[in-house]
């Protein structure tokens, strides 16, 4: 199954874009087949025994799933993946990979090819983390996904297909060499309380957190942790972790072309009425009047000029 998850998104790029990317200089040595994003996907499960060319990489960022990937040495090896994690299957190798039923994965998932394609991918088959930490820019990362997604939606130009394909290399070796990524950009955040629960918010914007586990982040009690907290900022946390939500929420509807049913999934919000609620109560009009109104301004800019 490909599609059809509640705020899924996929795009499949044609054979005849693959063809000018293979014969793109700056585009050859890695470029982007397939890409997308499945929240909760519950029954997803997709089996090849027919090898294909491609690479594919999956990154949980909640739940759980597995998979299992016969290599060179023709033998089935089997892996459980949970939140944070992520793996990168081989061209060329038969493999499969499936949801948990219970508690269901949600997935960056890429698919990609090019001459320098297996350097990207690494040796490992096996599972690999990426830890939350003060400095892990998790979010940063997801942010290079959209961009990747948000510049091939645009169409498939060639100058869309370099510079997918550039930020795409920019992704994976972020992966890659992960300390390098995480100190590129200096602290500004400290190890203060309040600091480091900002910062696991903005980390985990696409979940749906407990008072509890920001607590329990910090090291603090929930009561003096919300003490702590409501004081620095004058906002209880869950409701702050909401508002950061609706900014980010904001950000989407200006700059995606993501529908409002996908964007409340991107934030961690099921229920698409309490999202619209919620962001109404924050911006004080509903996300589609929000765009409706972006919409207009940016027609007016252009026609000012």
């Amino acid at each position: 199954m490909r599609d059809g998850f509640t705020g899924s998104r996929t795009l499949v790029l044609p054979q005849m874009v693959l063809a000018m990317a293979k014969n793109e200089q700056l585009c050859k040595q890695l470029y982007v087949t397939d890409m997308g994003y499945y929240p909760h996907a519950h029954y997803h499960r997709r089996e090849r025994l027919v090898p294909i060319e491609q690479y594919v990489f999956i990154y949980c960022v909640d739940g759980c799933g597995y998979f299992w990937v016969e290599l060179d040495d023709g033998v089935r090896h089997e892996y459980k993946v949970a939140a944070n994690q992520y793996f990168i299957l081989p061209s060329g190798c038969r493999h499969c990979y499936w949801a948990d039923k219970s508690d269901p994965w949600t997935i960056y998932w890429i698919h990609f090819a090019g001459e320098h394609a297996s350097a990207y991918a690494g040796e490992e088959s096996c599972p690999l983390t990426v830890r939350p930490e003060n400095d892990s820019r998790i979010s940063d990362r997801h942010r290079l996904f959209e961009e990747i997604y948000d510049t091939l939606m645009r169409g498939f130009s060639k100058k869309n297909l370099i510079y997918s394909s550039v930020v795409l290399q920019h992704y994976l070796v972020s992966l890659m060499f992960v300390e390098s990524y995480r100190g590129a950009v200096a602290h500004t955040e400290g190890t203060e309380v309040v600091g480091a629960a900002m910062h696991f918010m903005r980390e985990n914007i696409d979940k749906r957190l407990k008072l509890a586990e920001l607590a329990n982040y910090t090291g603090l009690s929930v009561s003096h942790f919300s003490s702590v907290f409501r004081h620095s900022t004058g906002h209880a946390p869950l409701e702050y972790f909401n508002m950061i939500k609706i900014q980010e929420a904001c950000r989407l509807l200006d700059y995606s072309s993501m529908r409002i049913n996908q964007i409340c999934h991107k934030v961690g919000i099921d229920d698409s009425y309490y999202f619209s609620r919620l962001f109404s109560k924050v911006v004080g009009m509903s996300p589609t009047e929000y765009r409706s109104r972006e919409e207009e301004n940016k027609n007016e800019d252009t026609t000012g000029v």
